[in-house]
């Protein structure tokens, strides 16, 4: 019987370095597309998903992203006295129900496996999701929504794929691939960051993860892989054979907004798709470009 999935991980714990002076007091997941913060997007995504429990693995300076999503009742107050109900609605619509939202602390910044390993009491012996906020897929429907489809035909690990440039595999996890079906390709290994010349495959994860809890027996272990961290992607390698494993290739466009250029660009994107100012910022881009 395939478990349905109740509760996501969020990693929200770097310091978000590439992005000084502007995350010298702010952290990196609070920047904005357009108009609302990275977390922001993974969180609604989630819920769009059918997760009911969010859990953010946060660590120094990042307590603005609890004031976040919680109720600010004198700003509320404002825009009610002044008939601001669209306003009054999107802030109100931030703050997920009275005990939904936990946060637990990386104390130190160990890896991604180290983060999700600091959920371990939060998830208790269930499957769950991983949703890295530095990755925003554009999309109809929300990337993990169609990973929750796709995981509930097959079971198992399902981890969200795209391929990359070969000559880019040294920048993420990649698939050894047993089959593909253009859709759901099914592993038979995983290799953090190789060098191209010793890539299984060009098809690469990005940070979307639904994980079975067998993943925690691993992970207990805080063994240190690529780069001096705890990899999750090696403690999830070692559950294969045991769980199925299927990467997806979702629908959409993915932004990597840990990067300067793939947050500008994400702004773009998104800018574009509104009815309220995308003519205005197509209009401008055109004028832009002529020069």
């Amino acid at each position: 019987m395939i478990k349905p999935i109740r509760k996501a991980v969020f990693p929200v714990a770097g310091l978000g370095t590439r992005f000084l002076p502007a995350t010298k007091v702010m952290p990196k997941e609070m920047l904005p597309i357009v108009d609302k913060p990275l977390i922001q997007y993974a969180i609604e995504e989630a819920r769009e998903a059918g997760i009911e429990e969010f859990v953010l693995i946060t660590g120094r300076g990042k307590n603005i992203m609890e004031d976040h999503f919680d109720h600010a009742y004198e700003l509320e107050a404002i825009l009610l006295e002044r008939g601001r109900d669209d306003d009054l609605v999107s802030v109100q619509q931030v703050a997920p129900e009275s005990g939904a939202l936990s946060y637990t602390r990386q104390r130190r910044p160990l890896g991604l496996g180290h983060a999700v390993w600091c959920a371990r009491q939060f998830i208790t012996g269930e499957p769950f999701a991983v949703l890295s906020p530095d990755d925003i897929v554009l999309s109809q429907k929300g990337c993990l929504k169609q990973m929750m489809e796709a995981y509930m035909e097959v079971g198992g690990n399902v981890v969200a794929v795209e391929d990359v440039p070969l000559d880019q595999t040294n920048r993420y996890g990649i698939l050894d691939v047993e089959s593909d079906d253009g859709r759901l390709a099914k592993a038979r290994g995983l290799v953090e960051k190789p060098n191209p010349e010793d890539a299984p495959s060009t098809l690469s994860i990005i940070g979307r993860y639904i994980l079975q809890p067998e993943v925690f027996e691993h992970l207990d272990k805080l063994e240190i892989g690529t780069g001096g961290e705890i990899q999750l992607t090696d403690a999830m390698e070692k559950t294969i054979g045991d769980i199925p494993f299927h990467g997806f290739r979702f629908e959409g466009q993915r932004f990597d907004c840990g990067t300067k250029a793939g947050f500008v660009m994400a702004n773009l994107a998104f800018a574009l798709k509104r009815t309220d100012i995308g003519g205005d910022i197509r209009a401008h881009l055109e004028t832009l470009l002529k020069h």
